[in-house]
């Protein structure tokens, strides 16, 4: 009884806590950028324009640093690694940091063990198998109507191709989800005690996950990254054990989430959009356009975090060594200085300079195969379908970094010729001396 009412008491105090901070922000500025926000959460955009018109270089008092809301801003961060540094503390549950986390020398040597696999050239040869994921995939909705987009195709594509480009078994794949889910707590500014439990816990059976896989390929090496980063651990200097799993961690995580969200993101505004839906199903030569458009209209990772080296002068404010500074790429997105009609969506958008895979030495590592997947996602998708609209309003998961959809509920209309399983009655007639089942009217 005791603990309940202590909890209580102590929820009661955040959240007087948290007002009191507000309104000392609100005072400052004129503007808050309120994190724990349901409607922040649910739609971030008003409130960057806020932020950027009113003060775009703003100290959030709940997000622990200085947010900056502009493209000139949030881009010249993300290119300076000298000054802001990526290196996070994650000693206090137990990991050793992946390559997100670090700067040079440390960046370079890990991600150069993975880049291999990322290249261009490597991934596009795994367009086969991507387009053959997706139609499967597809395939097993069966007949249906009703569709949840996220559970049918948006989870289960990058994870299913991630998870074979590592060399974890795919059956594994709701298991992936719990872990991912919460994992990616970890990359939240605001985090609950509950939350920062299920991340630790999440991190510690992945790792636990992990070691079984490894020591497999040991024994019998396949031609997967796992082998390839064994081979590299057991050179001596070039991968620790513990920098081995972190990053077996970060490519599986990162690998499912953003990809998940830029399916989800990018099929939602393309519903709510339907004559910009329609451009693109008429012409197709504009899917490339279209995904990077996209990407810049509700991006899949909203928030990127630096630690400041050294004292620095933006916009006018001054900002001291050791603050955090968080370049709001949702906001530099929609930046009218940057992108002309910022607000809408334009499938045939000219400007396609959006930072939504960072810039600079952690440009996303993935970003090859993320827009592999996309496109062939996206284009068989409206291949399938000759009609799409949304059945249910999508609930955004309860999380500001990492911006998507919980689930994509639409009703569709499979296109005659590649509905699947479709039954399709026939006579048999006979034909020079043959017998032939031919379709009945």
């Amino acid at each position: 009884m005791m603990k309940v009412c202590y909890k209580s008491i102590r929820r009661a105090l955040k959240r007087i806590a948290m007002t009191a901070l507000l309104a000392w922000e609100w005072l400052e500025s004129g503007v808050t950028f309120d994190l724990s926000s349901d409607a922040v959460r649910a739609d971030p955009y008003a409130t960057y324009e806020r932020l950027r018109r009113k003060d775009p270089v703003h100290y959030s008092r709940l997000a622990g640093g200085w947010v900056l809301t502009r493209y000139e801003d949030a881009q010249a961060v993300l290119l300076d690694h000298h000054r802001f540094s990526n290196m996070q503390a994650r000693s206090d549950y137990g990991q050793d940091a992946s390559m997100l986390d670090l700067d040079p020398p440390d960046h370079t040597r890990l991600r150069s063990l993975v880049s291999k696999a990322f290249t261009p050239r490597t991934v596009a040869q795994q367009e086969p198998r991507v387009q053959q994921i997706v139609d499967e995939l597809l395939e097993a909705a069966g007949e249906q109507d009703h569709l949840d987009l996220i559970e049918v195709l948006a989870f289960p594509l990058p994870v299913i191709v991630i998870a074979e480009m590592i060399g974890v078994p795919t059956e594994d794949l709701e298991q992936f989800k719990e872990w991912s889910n919460a994992i990616v707590l970890s990359l939240e500014p605001a985090r609950s005690d509950e939350q920062v439990r299920r991340f630790r816990r999440a991190s510690e059976e992945l790792y636990e996950y992990f070691e079984g896989i490894i020591a497999q390929r040991r024994e019998a090496p396949k031609d997967d990254l796992i082998s390839a980063l064994l081979e590299a651990e057991d050179e001596g200097d070039k991968l620790s054990h513990l920098e081995l799993l972190a990053t077996l961690e970060l490519l599986l995580v990162a690998g499912n989430e953003t990809t998940r969200n830029l399916i989800g993101n990018g099929m939602l505004a393309l519903l709510r959009n339907p004559h910009e839906m329609e451009r693109l199903r008429e012409d197709p030569s504009l899917l490339d356009t279209a995904i990077d458009e996209l990407l810049r209209y509700d991006s899949p990772v909203q928030l990127d975090g630096r630690h400041l080296l050294e004292d620095v002068e933006i916009g006018g404010k001054q900002l001291w060594a050791g603050a955090q500074v968080v370049a709001a790429v949702g906001a530099a997105n929609r930046d009218p200085a940057a992108f002309s009609n910022p607000e809408k969506l334009d499938v045939g958008r000219e400007e396609r300079s959006h930072i939504s895979f960072g810039r600079g030495i952690h440009f996303c590592l993935g970003a090859p195969l993320a827009l592999l997947e996309a496109r062939i996602a996206f284009a068989t998708i409206l291949k399938k379908f000759s009609s799409i609209r949304l059945s249910a309003e999508p609930e955004y998961r309860p999380q500001v970094v990492l911006r998507g959809v919980e689930a994509l509920w639409v009703q569709v209309e499979w296109a005659a010729e590649l509905a699947p399983s479709a039954a399709v009655e026939t006579h048999t007639v006979e034909r020079d001396g043959s017998l032939l089942d031919i379709p009945s009217e």
